[in-house]
């Protein structure tokens, strides 16, 4: 049974009595991994207990299909209820998982973690058909998943954040919610322990010092210097950037975000809105800091020539994935493109 989006943090917080077997998947592998557990761990606190937890290889389930009924069946020799764990799932799962849903034995809980499965896929259509099992989505953070991870995560470390400080981090956190989850320990690590730390609000410069070792900062340099055409800052942060080995679909990912906000704005400004009831329709909200360049930038581009920009950007991207060219190379041209176009 597919579990909808407004149930999802519900089941993953507490899973209903009548799945016996749950698949979580999607592209965002980080975030599969951490409802998984979560999920599991409403039946074993402790997934490391040999005792409670097995762990099945899903390549063994294709030649052995058997192997799963028996797992399921076994009971612990220190008592308790045990989870069957399958990660990397995919169609050689598939004929072991069906045949389980059909006669289920004992009373075990399958948890299932795969990538991004089609929607033709046979291990999908079986959970999304089986009333005793739940298949959950995990789909890339947006700015509104990102928004509620980031005062979360706040929240468990007794710390607050500004708007500012928040903004920053929505634009500049990945998509993969593990890589987030470790970026926002990182600063939670920063402020220092609970009750020892000068002051329990982080601003926009704890964020930028704590960050300011990572590729954060060198992409935004970036995606600034592209965008308001400014070369010798666009070739200096590009040297620099790849130097570090920093990746170059997140550059295109990072000029794309905010081309994406730019053209939203610009549309807003054709509706009637001026420049800055425009930029506050915006989520989230452009940063203090930045609020003076991103206007002047907005003078710079037309609705139309930022609709290029993004062509450019997402072709590149493309070219990254499929060509085998130099993928530096590629984002190099994007971005160079770009800047030009920004000093017409």
């Amino acid at each position: 049974m597919k579990i909808t989006y407004r149930d999802v943090d519900a089941q993953v917080k507490k899973l209903s009595p009548q799945y016996l077997a749950v698949l979580i998947y999607g592209p965002d592998e980080g975030l599969a991994r951490e409802r998984a557990t979560k999920i599991a761990k409403q039946v074993v606190a402790d997934l490391k207990d040999p005792f409670l937890v097995s762990n099945v290889d899903p390549d063994k389930l294709k030649s052995d299909p058997g192997i799963l009924a028996d797992e399921a069946a076994a009971i612990s020799m220190m008592g308790g209820r045990r989870v069957i764990r399958i990660e990397g799932a995919g169609e050689n799962t598939t004929k072991a998982v069906g045949a389980f849903l059909t006669n289920p034995i004992g009373d075990s809980l399958i948890v299932i973690s795969a990538g991004n499965l089609s929607n033709k896929s046979g291990l999908r259509k079986l959970f999304e058909k089986a009333k005793n099992a739940a298949i959950i989505a995990c789909y890339e953070d947006d700015q509104a998943s990102l928004d509620t991870l980031i005062h979360e995560m706040m929240r468990e470390g007794g710390l607050s954040i500004d708007q500012d400080a928040a903004s920053f981090l929505q634009m500049n956190l990945g998509s993969d919610r593990l890589v987030s989850r470790s970026e926002l320990n990182k600063l939670s690590l920063y402020m220092g322990p609970q009750g020892a730390r000068p002051s329990d609000m982080v601003t926009l410069e704890d964020v930028a010092t704590c960050v300011g070792d990572s590729g954060a900062l060198s992409i935004d340099l970036i995606t600034n210097a592209a965008i308001s055409g400014n070369l010798k800052q666009l070739d200096d942060s590009l040297f620099k950037a790849f130097n570090r080995g920093e990746n170059a679909i997140a550059v295109l990912r990072s000029l794309l975000r905010k081309l994406q906000r730019m053209h939203l704005t610009r549309g807003y400004m054709e509706q009637g809105y001026n420049v800055e009831q425009a930029m506050g329709k915006l989520f989230p909200k452009v940063f203090a800091m930045e609020v003076r360049s991103f206007k002047a930038d907005l003078m710079k581009w037309t609705t139309g020539r930022l609709a290029s920009a993004m062509a450019i950007t997402t072709s590149a991207e493309q070219d990254c994935k499929t060509t085998g060219m130099p993928v530096e190379a590629v984002c190099a041209r994007a971005c160079l493109r770009i800047a030009n176009a920004a000093k017409r």
